[in-house]
């Protein structure tokens, strides 16, 4: 079964290509996450918000880097972290053009 971890999080920017830019190392980090099988990143320059969708394999792996995550955001000074994780039905997703 696999599991999706949504965070967001109030961000005033760098947005599009500058946000790319700032946060590729990041990026390419985050890749190597264990149980990690996809994220999706996330942006709102009018609502001034940033986060993530995120697919893990197993939620042990999604819990491990929430926790991870969280404290990494709180060390960036962002606050104001929502995070949330469901179960994916693959199922129903795939009938809608998931991919995992």
């Amino acid at each position: 079964m696999k599991y999706l971890l949504q965070i967001d999080f109030p961000f005033t920017g760098p947005f599009n290509n500058e946000f790319f830019e700032a946060m590729k190392d990041l990026a390419e980090n985050i890749s190597k996450e264990e149980g990690l099988v996809s994220k999706t990143w996330t942006e709102n320059e009018e609502t001034k918000e940033a986060g993530g969708i995120y697919v893990f394999d197993n939620i042990n792996d999604a819990n491990r880097y929430l926790e991870k995550h969280t404290k990494r955001l709180e060390s960036f000074g962002f606050t104001n972290i929502r995070s949330k994780i469901f179960k994916i039905n693959e199922e129903l997703s795939a009938i809608c053009k998931a991919t995992y």
